[in-house]
């Protein structure tokens, strides 16, 4: 009997009800729409639809159906709390957490940003896919759930499950033997981006300061640094909160891949289209940006120097520059000596520098009426790299163009201007060269850099993809040169707003007040603290070597363990990670591998997944996933804060990362009671490494000296917001509390000195405006935007003025004819996500090399062949992904795969060589060194991924396995929206059954 006759009796009405509503059906939607992919229409399956009820009345007559429950049961919870995902993404999204039956349900969008803008887009919502399912982290398969002792060898992934007390006793006993020999800076600890998540940051970090220990620094090391803004501007990083992009007139997008890699901010790229906003996309492969703007400009890899120069020797030759902005804020009117190529001194023109400070670091400038003028605020005219109570307002006209000799102590000396300086080194970019060595077109280039220069309100988004070269300094300072040039820096809509990781983070003081409270901070640059112990110096040519040795003797970089008083150096011996994937993420790693990983004595992952960095450790502490604990979130790309709350209690026997490192406080606390240990005097600082009282001094409050308060991790949060300017104003009544950011995100009351403008109420946050708008000396050399370096190693290697190099590369282009490129792809957040299910679901679910077809004509692959991927340091097997959009010449691999996920171990870093940059290296001014000189995640040498050359090679047996299955496969869409076919790789990292079957036994992996 039908369905249609168990509920109703006159089954002839029922048939005609239904051809009626079918008939209406198909008029509503149409025949086409009709059709199913067979073909058929469904006026063909007139018997399968006879099981159809009509509801007359959807609302008042609405038959009981109990298959819905599966779907209503989704809306359905018993508590809400908030959260974010603590990545290392400038995203920084609030997110609503549901529980049900004490387990999380899922996420959704926190949409309670409170508008400032009215004029802007609403910031609510934020989110992205990643956002969307992290609530299947919390009871992932490869979730850890109890502390880990290794019981095989490093990688090989055999464990023994220990108690708390076992890991905390071995670790404490290694720890407390290590400081005892006096070897407490071979301690070591990495963890990045403290916006993320602060008070996680600050729970090693405040335990190594007390050990004595070292902090690595992650900015520089990622390459996520632009060595071009400390430079040039004397700061690390400074940009405009992405609300305030909806206000420019002219946006460049350079190497910014926003619509994959800022989702959360998007909106106001896309809708400032709206505002009759321009925008140009600067990107080698055809993006997903870059489809969305309205010039696209396809620079070969590598050469973003000669381009921006271009741009500019056009900006110059034709008069479009800002000369008043360029007069004051600007070095060009600086004078610089033709026989040394240094800038000349005011101490070396008799009389000129009377009343400084020291006129050894001031500097001379030309005025309209010939006479030489100290330039105000150089360094030697103020306090200090910062110093507020200094203007670089001028009191007279300085000449741009300065060809001449002045009287000095040596005589008469031939004198340029940095402005004339700068027309020499562009008057090499014609058109015609440019077009030579970038591709992009001659009139092209000139026509987007006239539109620049011609607009009131100009602004670049610069990205990471121009950070990745060796010569990413260069290139920097090249694309910065157009907003200086151009007055577009200081108001409104306009900048170089430069977001790669969580660079900066607003409550700057209560932060590092609960990290480092003893305040004697022990850090390492981790590029060369990592290539230093892979014995780089051993594998570089001489001269590189010696300057990088030069650098180390000169203490302009440290290196930890520091050379002892007899000249010997300690390996490191002890590495905690966490919050971090280090060793997934080294470029060079084969070497780490067999180098520097062999003299770790114990190696430490704090983690709430089995990752890469766990998978190689010797302990494995299981934390608290960041739905199970309490912190605080925050982004330069927004002025929010807003919290961490646990919805569910942390899982199995995990614990946050606060509560981890008191414990083991605690722990060496207790074995060094028991030994009865003295304390150690620190051979840098003024102070003692006691460890019978590390526990007490954990939890102390040492701004007040007050016992025990920070116990726990919610006081810590409060902690830090009390001790914030943003969020506790000096001289202000207002401030914000946890209780107040889990009600809802509160916008930032106030900024704190390490920002460049003041957060004004109605207006998104734009930078540098405490220099161009409000006279202070810009924290460099000279006190202005300084674009001429007059150290000697940038002399000696002809870069004191932004120039264009070529790469060097360690592979023979004729061995290796591809080049390398590993961008930040859609599906993760580094390796975050790599191994999610639904993400792989999203893509191919396996490593995949995107190549463009000319590239596959020429070595007779195919889309989904399995290909061998290598150069002199390593290989890979992968999957061949054809991408039109990408330029032929390149192998694409979008990064952050794990090791495990490739069949022999190796990942994308394994391809990457070894590389530093010797001008990354210095101080500057060379003897005290207050524009450039080591500080973490400030100034530092940068890991380099992309000065690499591979080749690939279709591997045979796969190949000719799968050629007869593939025109029986059905097309799919692939992650970047064109149709292709799924791979028939069915390889996994251990050999064992594929990553496919895993994700939904669905062949090849790719499911839409």
């Amino acid at each position: 009997m039908s369905d249609r006759n168990d509920f109703h009796d006159d089954s002839e009405s029922v048939t005609r009800d239904i051809d009626t509503a079918r008939r209406d059906f198909l008029k509503g939607i149409g025949l086409g729409a009709a059709l199913g992919v067979t073909g058929v229409s469904l006026a063909n399956q007139q018997e399968g639809m006879d099981t159809l009820q009509v509801v007359d009345d959807p609302i008042g007559d609405y038959p009981y159906r109990d298959w819905e429950d599966l779907y209503r049961e989704q809306w359905d919870w018993d508590s809400t709390a908030r959260s974010t995902h603590s990545v290392n993404c400038t995203g920084s999204c609030s997110w609503e957490v549901y529980v049900r039956n004490g387990q999380v349900w899922r996420e959704s969008q926190a949409g309670d940003y409170p508008q400032f803008d009215e004029d802007a887009p609403d910031p609510n919502p934020r989110g992205c896919q990643k956002g969307a399912c992290y609530s299947d982290y919390v009871n992932a398969d490869h979730r850890v759930l109890h502390p880990l002792r290794r019981t095989g060898e490093r990688g090989e992934g055999k464990w023994e499950r220990i108690s708390w007390d076992e890991a905390l006793t071995e670790i404490a006993e290694e720890v407390v033997e290590t400081v005892q020999a006096g070897e407490y800076d071979a301690i070591n600890g990495f963890t990045p981006i403290p916006a993320m998540s602060p008070i996680s940051f600050a729970s090693g970090s405040r335990l190594l300061d007390l050990l004595g220990g070292v902090t690595m620094s992650f900015y520089d090391w990622y390459s996520d640094l632009p060595p071009g803004e400390p430079i040039t501007w004397g700061t690390q990083t400074d940009n405009a909160e992405s609300a305030d992009w909806y206000h420019a007139d002219y946006i460049i997008a350079w190497g910014s891949n926003i619509n994959v890699t800022r989702i959360p901010d998007a909106k106001y790229f896309l809708e400032a289209a709206y505002n009759d906003t321009k925008r140009v996309g600067v990107f080698t492969d055809y993006s997903q940006t870059a489809i969305h703007c309205d010039d696209w400009l396809s620079p070969d890899p590598g050469s973003d120097p000669a381009l921006a120069l271009g741009m500019a020797r056009t900006i110059v030759d034709e008069g479009l520059y800002d000369e008043a902005h360029l007069k004051e804020q600007s070095d060009m009117p600086l004078l610089v000596r033709e026989d040394t190529g240094k800038f000349l001194r005011a101490a070396e023109v008799d009389g000129l520098g009377a009343g400084v400070n020291d006129p050894e670091k001031v500097f001379v400038m030309l005025d309209d009426g010939g006479n030489l003028r100290i330039a105000p605020a150089s360094l030697g005219d103020r306090d200090g790299q910062h110093d507020d109570t200094a203007s670089i307002e001028l009191g007279f006209d300085p000449q741009l163009s300065v060809d001449t000799s002045v009287s000095t102590g040596d005589g008469q000396v031939s004198v340029r201007s940095v402005w004339e300086n700068l027309r020499e080194e562009l008057a090499q970019y014609t058109p015609e060269y440019v077009n030579e060595v970038t591709g992009v077109g001659r009139e092209t280039h000139q026509e987007v850099a006239r539109e620049f220069a011609s607009v009131e309100r100009g602004k670049i988004i610069h990205g990471k993809g121009v950070n990745d070269w060796y010569h990413n300094d260069l290139g920097n300072r090249a694309i910065q040169l157009l907003v200086t040039l151009t007055g577009n820096l200081g108001r409104q809509g306009t900048g170089f707003d430069h977001y790669v990781g969580q660079e900066k983070i607003w409550t700057y003081e209560g932060w590092r007040k609960l990290s480092y409270p003893t305040g004697n901070v022990r850090a390492v640059p981790t590029t060369l603290w990592t290539y230093f112990h892979s014995n780089i110096l051993e594998n570089v040519d001489e001269e590189t070597a010696a300057l990088i040795q030069e650098s180390i003797d000169r203490d302009w970089m440290p290196v930890y363990p520091a050379e002892r008083e007899d000249g010997s150096r300690p390996d490191p011996s002890v590495l905690f990670m966490w919050r971090g994937n280090y060793f997934n993420q080294s470029k060079g790693n084969v070497a780490i591998e067999e180098q520097l990983w062999p003299k770790l004595d114990l190696i430490v992952d704090i983690n709430f997944r089995m990752d890469s960095s766990a998978l190689y450790s010797d302990i494995v502490l299981p934390t608290a996933s960041h739905y199970e604990k309490y912190d605080l979130s925050m982004t330069d790309m927004h002025s929010y804060v807003h919290p961490f709350t646990p919805a569910v209690e942390p899982l199995g026997e995990s614990k946050t990362d606060w509560q981890i490192f008191r414990e083991l406080a605690a722990k060496i606390q207790e074995v060094a009671q028991e030994r009865g240990t003295d304390p150690i005097a620190d051979r840098d600082y003024n102070r003692n490494i006691d460890l019978q009282s590390v526990h007490d001094d954990f939890v102390r409050d040492w701004e007040t000296g007050e016992e025990g308060p920070l116990a726990d991790d919610r006081a810590a949060c409060e902690f830090i917001l009390e001790h914030s300017e943003e969020t506790n104003p000096e001289g202000s009544d207002e401030q914000i509390t946890f209780e107040d950011i889990d009600e809802q995100p509160q916008r930032f009351l106030s900024v704190g000195d390490h920002w460049t403008s003041d957060l004004e109420k109605g207006e998104p946050f734009t930078a540098w405006q405490r220099y161009v708008q409000e006279k202070q000396p810009w924290p460099t050399f000279t006190g202005r935007q300084q674009y001429y370096v007059d150290h000697d190693w940038f002399l000696d290697l002809g870069e004191q003025l932004p120039t264009h190099k070529e790469s060097p590369t360690l592979q023979d282009r004729e061995d290796y004819p591809l080049r390398y490129n590993t961008p930040h792809g859609r599906w993760s957040i580094h390796s975050t996500w790599r191994d999610s299910t639904k993400m792989l679901r999203l893509q191919r679910g396996e490593p995949v090399v995107y190549l463009n077809p000319e590239d596959m004509d020429d070595r007779n692959i195919q889309d989904g062949d399995t290909v061998r991927l290598y150069n002199d340091l390593g290989e890979l097997e992968i999957q061949a992904k054809r991408y039109p959009s990408g330029e032929p010449g390149t192998a694409r691999m979008y990064f952050a795969w794990e090791r495990f996920q490739f069949p022999d171990r190796n990942n994308f870093n394994s391809l990457v060589s070894m590389y530093m940059k010797p001008t990354q290296l210095v101080q500057y001014p060379e003897d005290t060194g207050e524009h450039l000189s080591f500080r973490p995640n400030y100034w530092g040498p940068t890991g380099v991924n992309s000065d690499v050359r591979v080749e690939v090679e279709r591997i045979e047996e796969s190949a000719d396995a799968d050629a007869d299955e593939e025109s029986e496969r059905p097309a799919a869409t692939s992650d970047d929206g064109s149709e292709d076919e799924p791979s028939g790789n069915d390889s996994t990292a251990d050999g064992s059954s594929s990553l496919i079957d895993e994700i939904g036994g669905q062949e090849g992996g790719n499911s839409q």
